[in-house]
């Protein structure tokens, strides 16, 4: 496969402040890439070292082939799309469009037929003749990638874009760029803060914190199989539930502290005696039978959308359960769960880092 985008070992300081550290990544062409993690994990600032409106400190950035660590964003060809949507508001769509292109002198009727053939690919052909000021946030967000498509770019990179849109216009547009993405067989790189957008839109997902790539890979990948808490936490929607425990002598069951102990059998082995951490996703907790095997929690909280049904213990730790469709249930009550032992995630209670049971 070939690789659009390679960092090599990139370190990036601020100072003392070191905001990038030993960031390997490789893109392949056509990838759409989502860079995601909480508010100063450093993901702009890799993407601006991308765009080259950062320098790295260290390392190496090739993109298609060529090392670009001291050459200008000009010459890098790269196209960003803001949170912003940075338009001209004295120019029309078209001329919005077609700007770049005459920087680059290219011909007027020659940019205006690009403009046409590009507005034609994202929706805009009706209002190449409006200013901004008459777009909704949408449109203008579409004129914002259009541009970025005009000037047919090594790679698109995109910088948090959706952030300022009400959240059914996010959902919109998450599926709108995503086909954009497929029909022009491009390369994406996509910062977003917002997990779900992550897994929704991407093939391969960089999970970083604190200036470090925590985990990277397929979408469910990362969901089935987090590396560690950090990661197990971080995605999915509503968070995993983490739970104290400890593993028995011979490390075939689980004795866990939910207000009381709870004793899972297995059927694995795990290192014995260990202080562990069991993380169990909220769509794998399941509604035992009174008279069956599982355990009481108390029932702080009850929300429905409809479809869903969302239970908050009254436990410490907070253990939050998802059920489908509607349920009759309401707080200061209490329901009986038992664990789906085969989405059971176990991780080191020391190192936070995942455990892989034995047979």
């Amino acid at each position: 496969m070939t690789q659009q985008i390679e960092l090599s070992g990139v370190n990036k300081y601020y100072g003392a402040y070191h905001a990038l550290k030993n960031i390997d990544l490789s893109i392949r062409k056509g990838a759409f890439v989502a860079l995601v993690g909480p508010s100063g994990c450093g993901k702009s600032t890799l993407l601006r070292s991308l765009a080259g409106l950062e320098t790295i400190s260290a390392g190496d950035l090739v993109i298609a082939g060529e090392r670009m660590n001291d050459v200008p964003p000009r010459k890098r060809d790269l196209a960003m799309v803001f949170q912003s949507y940075a338009l001209y508001p004295h120019m029309t769509v078209e001329q919005n469009l077609t700007y770049s292109l005459k920087i680059k002198g290219v011909k007027k009727t020659e940019a205006k037929k690009a403009a046409e053939e590009v507005a034609a690919i994202t929706g805009l052909s009706d209002l190449l003749h409006r200013y901004p000021r008459e777009l909704s946030g949408g449109q203008r967000q579409r004129v914002a990638m259009s541009r970025a498509i005009i000037r047919d770019p090594k790679a698109f990179l995109f910088d948090e874009p959706l952030s300022n849109l009400d959240a059914a216009l996010r959902v919109h547009m998450r599926k709108e760029i995503r086909a954009l993405h497929d029909r022009l067989g491009a390369t994406s790189v996509y910062v977003t803060h917002d997990q779900v957008e992550a897994m929704t839109m991407a093939d391969h997902v960089v999970v970083m914190r604190s200036g470090v790539i925590e985990q990277q890979g397929r979408p469910l990948d990362l969901y089935d199989r987090p590396a560690n808490r950090f990661v197990a936490g971080f995605i999915g929607s509503p968070a995993m539930n983490f739970i104290p425990a400890r593993s028995s002598a011979d490390g075939k069951s689980l004795s866990l502290n939910l207000g009381g102990e709870q004793i899972i059998e297995l059927g694995k082995v795990l290192p014995a005696n260990t202080e562990l951490l069991v993380g169990v996703r909220p769509e794998h907790l399941v509604l035992a039978a009174p008279d069956a095997p599982g355990f009481d929690i108390p029932v702080a909280a009850v929300e429905s959308t409809g479809a869903m049904t969302y239970v908050t213990s009254a436990t410490s730790p907070e253990i939050v359960v998802v059920l489908n469709g509607r349920s009759p249930l309401t707080s200061d009550t209490s329901i009986r769960l038992t664990f789906d032992r085969d989405n059971i995630h176990v991780f080191d209670a020391k190192t936070e880092l995942r455990i892989e049971p034995g047979v």
